[in-house]
């Protein structure tokens, strides 16, 4: 592969997004001062780097998507090496699970804003540059305006609505995109719609295949893998910025931490996907007003009346199970059928997400069947009964 070509990138002046937390100060002048020099003295060093290319960096503006476990290590190596303009949004606020792997946080953190946090912990670590953060939700209604104010996209998010979100919006803006996953023991990465190159639906076509893979806070995740697949992230940034180094487009890599294998797989651009506007409908937010619920307490005492119908995947069935009838979610809609005879259904996952889409899928099937999901799924009910 050739080298790629350096980014021209402006000198930004005031903003006109709304609702933001700034934290910083607007950045004026792109010459760097005496202490941005002793600061990124390693980096100048570096003849691949040296003064110009820092000062490409304090111009640059990057959107962080999501700043939890693959965020928290790409937001704090962005921050470090001198990315003059962060922006992080994010929706959550931190829980205690997530300090297992989400390193900007800590015990005094629990209930407050990630993007809030994680923006003051930054700009503590390097005020030279600026931070400014939402503490709202990625969506159809704000993708647009969001990034056409940026040079590019880093996603770092936990479910596959927001992915493709990112994806669409990233063609339509025109912006590459940076996009990690994990699960469990393993990693992806890639860089997506680079000088108009394949993009994330040219790798994974099928959106409701990509929904039926449990999250982290469903089937679990090695606590310093998304710090690994995290600062991966990063480091493609700061080689797009730069303008250095081979870029991971159309090739995906994977990494196992069990095994220490590094793989990159390449793929082509499909030309026949046209992407010409925004998905308003997430696939992974079914309607909770449609969808009905049952303990799992409820379930015993009526479970005579229902089958009992798991939606996970092999690995998790073999591993625990509340017993039932077995139906991946992706094989759900080809096998739907296989549940015909059975007028009162109960659908469980691992946390009940999953089960929620599954539920909605069987209720379009079979409008006049009485379906149920079980609330909290086969994790709350082994925690109840410890």
């Amino acid at each position: 592969m050739s080298v790629v070509p350096k980014l021209s990138l402006p000198c930004y002046g005031k903003t006109e997004l709304n609702r933001f937390g700034k934290i910083g100060k607007k950045l004026g002048n792109m010459e760097l001062t005496a202490i941005e020099k002793e600061r990124y003295s390693r980096h100048i060093l570096l003849d691949e780097v040296g003064e110009e290319g820092q000062k490409q960096l304090k111009a640059s503006r990057v959107l962080v998507i999501g700043a939890g476990g693959l965020g928290c290590p790409a937001l704090q190596y962005l921050a470090a090496a001198g990315v003059g303009n962060i922006v992080i949004i994010d929706a959550d606020i931190v829980s205690r699970s997530n300090l297992q792997r989400q390193i900007l946080y800590a015990e005094k953190d629990i209930g407050k804003p990630k993007a809030e946090v994680a923006a003051k912990r930054l700009q503590a670590q390097n005020p030279t540059i600026e931070i400014q953060y939402f503490t709202e939700a990625l969506s159809a209604n704000n993708a647009l305006s969001l990034f056409k104010n940026f040079d590019l996209i880093v996603e770092g998010s936990d479910n596959f609505s927001t992915k493709y979100l990112a994806n669409d919006a990233a063609v339509l803006a025109n912006k590459p995109l940076v996009m990690a996953s994990i699960f469990k023991f393993e990693g992806q990465l890639s860089v997506f719609n680079y000088n108009n190159g394949p993009t994330y639906r040219c790798l994974f076509p099928d959106r409701a295949a990509a929904e039926s893979i449990p999250t982290c806070s469903e089937v679990g995740v090695l606590g310093v893998l998304p710090g690994i697949m995290g600062n991966l992230m990063a480091n493609e940034v700061l080689k797009i910025i730069l303008g250095i180094g081979e870029i991971l487009q159309g090739r995906l890599l994977r990494f196992n931490s069990l095994t220490f294998q590094f793989q990159v797989f390449s793929f082509q651009k499909d030309s026949s996907i046209d992407i010409d506007k925004l998905e308003k409908i997430a696939i992974s937010c079914p309607d909770e007003n449609a969808i009905k619920t049952i303990s799992f307490e409820e379930f015993q005492q009526k479970k005579e009346s229902f089958t009992l119908v798991d939606v996970r995947t092999d690995s998790e069935r073999n591993l625990k199970s509340l017993g039932g009838l077995h139906i991946p979610l992706s094989e759900l809609s080809k096998r739907a059928l296989e549940l015909e005879n059975n007028d009162n259904l109960v659908v469980y996952c691992a946390a009940g997400s999953r089960s929620k889409i599954a539920v909605t899928q069987l209720q379009q099937e079979f409008p006049q069947k009485k379906i149920l999901n079980l609330e909290g799924g086969i994790n709350l009910v082994q925690a109840n009964q410890k």
